[in-house]
């Protein structure tokens, strides 16, 4: 009897509730909305006709960017830029008294706000529940959190709900049963209208320029208006597609010195680009500087007269800071002009694209290592600084990459690597010259997408580099525009430093050597004995001739003289010589002349030397 009774309190008990939720599921209105918040804006709706007991619930998610939603209440009749003044000055005044802009932020809630949530959602989602105390208007208000006031500003899209007498919104996960109950408000949020303003110059040299478009929402109209600000410049400008189709242009005739288009993006707009160029093809560039309004849903940029307002349209090249480290340097193979080396590139990079909200991995950054790299770039969708390095010999092997990616977009990439790297060596002063080796790194998207910038405090030579030939020290950076890897202009980043041989080599296996067999040769005019200088001068002609030889494969093999083979030449000369002249005084001694052939000598004893110091004299001048 007792397990009957419980049986049917259960049951009753479950029906009761069943009936409860079906009559809130039944009563309850929800309603979705979806929308895009940029740095430091909010998005303010009208809620309408409110009644007096009824209960607000609101949930706010992030599902792009870096967001980190907050919401708050307030009454229709507040004066919406009176409230944004004051807590600007607010913020600006705690700031200036060193004083903690949070707790500034903090008296403006409770002095304005019905209601305010930051995380009560899950994660950094906000929600909230509010019972209407009175009947009327009501405004919320949906941005990012309010650390911006501590230098975190937050973006992104988002999905807001808001239902009346539905505690289920609370979850996050109910579905809109149809009913309006909140209205963006236009007027207050300027919602969707966005002006950017652009100045450039177009030159004989860059007669033309694009930008790439930041994506539209559907149904968004654009807005171009275009003049020239100086020169004779005539600029036209031309609306392309994701396809490089032209779908709108102005000023192609090239009448006026001003120009303008519209167009709507029936069905959203990505990767469109707006491309600027100085009028007009087979006559004379006309160069000069420009002025480029660009707007979206505010057809008053048509009069040149808005300003910047809103989140860009304009996508402007990406800076990225790009670095290397020469950790050490393997082989210098001089006769193929190729060093081998291990480095470290670093390139770091930010772009709103790529932030994301923490709580959507419960973490502070993002890693993908060389395993995962693919999921970056399917993440990214290949929005990323992609590279080559341009004088790179053969194979690279990567031995360590990844990726870190901040909550606000910014980037690291790093990747540690070993390969060949091409150079164009010039021996002519060799063994005193000095090397050039360079390290080029070639953005492969157009300087409209990226531009390289130094890493400041990143790029330097490993004391640890290995080198033993060169004397490696110094180094420089250059960031230069190049058309080499690609079809289009592209960034350049090259590291170089130049390098000067070590001499002790040289000097104690070459010339001191040479110098030897040259006093040899030398001394051998002070005997008397013609057939002994035969010998001897014979003799060392043969020792130079084999001590040549055995250098012969350190030489690079070169299509030119250095000034090591010049040495050897005339070494060789002042070698060869001596065997000639001394045949020859023997031969005066054989013919009776012996008195001539002593006056000769006289004076050869001292030509010899100087004539060999002058032959070096005018090789140094050649060279150097």
């Amino acid at each position: 009897m007792i397990m009957r009774s419980i049986t049917f309190l259960v049951i009753l008990i479950n029906l009761l509730i069943g009936f409860g939720s079906a009559q809130a599921k039944g009563n309850g209105k929800v309603q979705v909305l979806t929308g895009k918040i940029d740095p430091g804006r909010f998005i303010i709706y009208l809620l309408p006709n409110l009644k007096q007991g009824e209960r607000l619930f609101v949930y706010m998610k992030a599902i792009s960017g870096n967001l980190d939603p907050g919401i708050g209440l307030i009454d229709a009749s507040l004066d919406l830029v009176a409230l944004e003044k004051e807590y600007r000055d607010a913020i600006q005044r705690a700031t200036s008294a060193g004083q903690d802009p949070l707790a500034a932020i903090q008296e403006i809630r409770h002095k304005y706000f019905l209601i305010w949530d930051d995380d009560s959602g899950g994660g950094y989602a906000a929600a909230f529940e509010f019972r209407v105390p009175k009947d009327g208007d009501y405004r919320l208000l949906a941005g990012g959190a309010l650390s911006a006031a501590i230098g975190r500003e937050t973006f992104g899209d988002y999905e807001l709900l808001v239902g009346l007498n539905a505690p289920s919104v609370l979850t996050g996960k109910t579905e809109p049963t149809g009913e309006t109950i909140a209205i963006l408000d236009k007027a207050a949020t300027r919602a969707g209208i966005r002006v950017q303003e652009i100045t450039g110059e177009l030159t004989s040299d860059k007669t033309s320029t694009f930008f790439a478009l930041n994506d539209s929402n559907p149904d968004d109209m654009l807005y171009v208006f275009i003049e020239a600000t100086s020169g004779d410049l005539i600029p036209t400008i031309v609306l392309h597609d994701y396809g490089k189709k032209p779908v709108r242009s102005g000023n192609l005739e090239g009448k006026q010195k001003r120009g303008s288009l519209e167009y709507t993006f029936k069905d959203g707009g990505r990767n469109y680009t707006l491309e600027v160029s100085s009028c007009c093809k087979g006559e004379q560039i006309k160069t000069g500087g420009y002025r480029l309004l660009v707007g979206v849903n505010a057809p008053e940029v048509l009069t040149g007269e808005p300003v910047n307002f809103g989140s860009p349209i304009i996508r402007r090249p990406i800076e990225v800071q790009v670095g290397v480290k020469l950790q050490q340097i393997i082989q210098v193979d001089q006769q193929s002009e190729f060093f081998h080396v291990v480095a470290t590139m670093q390139m770091e990079w930010t772009d709103p694209a790529l932030a994301f909200s923490p709580d959507t991995c419960q973490c502070r950054f993002k890693v993908f290592t060389e395993e995962n790299f693919n999921q970056f770039i399917t993440e990214t969708r290949g929005r990323w600084p992609d590279f080559t390095l341009y004088n790179q010999q053969g194979r690279r092997w990567t031995q360590n990459q990844y990726v870190v990616i901040l909550p606000d977009g910014h980037a690291t990439y790093s990747e540690r690597f070993t390969t060949n790297f091409q150079t164009d060596f010039d021996f002519r002063k060799f063994p005193f010259d000095t090397q050039p080796f360079l390290i080029r790194i070639d953005l492969l998207s157009e300087e409209e997408y990226y531009v390289f910038s130094d890493l400041k405090g990143f790029s330097e030579i490993s004391k640890e580099h290995g080198e033993d030939e060169f004397i490696i020290s110094k180094f420089d950076t250059d960031v230069s525009s190049q058309k080499a890897s690609t079809e289009w202009v592209s960034s350049r980043f090259t590291f170089r430093f130049e390098a000067p041989r070590h001499l002790d080599y040289y000097i104690f296996r070459i010339f001191i050597p040479v110098f030897l067999i040259i006093i040899v040769t030398f001394i051998t005019f002070f005997l008397n004995d013609y057939v002994k200088r035969i010998e001897i001068a014979g003799a060392n002609l043969l020792l130079f001739i084999a001590f040549s030889f055995s250098l012969s494969e350190n030489y690079p093999r070169l299509g030119y003289l250095t000034f090591l083979d010049g040495i050897m030449a005339i070494t060789f000369v002042i070698n060869a010589f001596p065997v000639i002249y001394n045949v020859y005084l023997k031969w005066l001694e054989m013919n009776n002349k012996r008195d001539k052939a002593e006056h000769i000598d006289k004076y050869m004893d001292w030509f010899y030397p100087s004539g060999f110091v002058i032959a070096l004299i005018v090789l140094i001048l050649v060279f150097f």
